[in-house]
């Protein structure tokens, strides 16, 4: 399990039918770069969004703008699964969550190849 003060980490993961980014550590400005490129890779598959967040320790502002602009710019609405109660009191307190569907249980993932358009 991370611990606080562990470095961050972003990846996304394109399935058949949703892409997943997960994120652990330290979501923080020092990977605002990273999480730009998540969230372009993200829309860039056209599938659902959903975000993994179980291993965050920590998140500031980076993290839930982050979750805001995926948000607000997909056409589906972006889950979020097995958030920590640091992320979910920060997407309480900024009503970011009213935008988000939050998911206590992960669902699974499906790693087989997106068929192609």
């Amino acid at each position: 399990m991370p611990e606080l003060g562990d470095p961050a980490s972003v990846h996304v993961i394109v399935g058949a039918s949703r892409a997943r980014v997960v994120l652990s550590g330290e979501i923080d400005a020092d990977i605002g770069a990273e999480l730009g490129e998540a969230i372009s890779d993200a829309e860039g598959s056209g599938l659902p969004v959903e975000i993994d967040a179980h291993h965050v320790t920590f998140m500031d502002s980076s993290g839930v703008a982050f979750l805001a602009r995926l948000a607000s710019r997909s056409p589906h609405r972006v889950r979020v699964l097995r958030a920590p109660p640091t992320v979910r009191f920060l997407l309480e307190v900024t009503r970011i969550g009213e935008l988000l569907e939050i998911v206590d249980v992960d669902p699974g993932f499906d790693l087989e190849t997106p068929a192609p358009r």
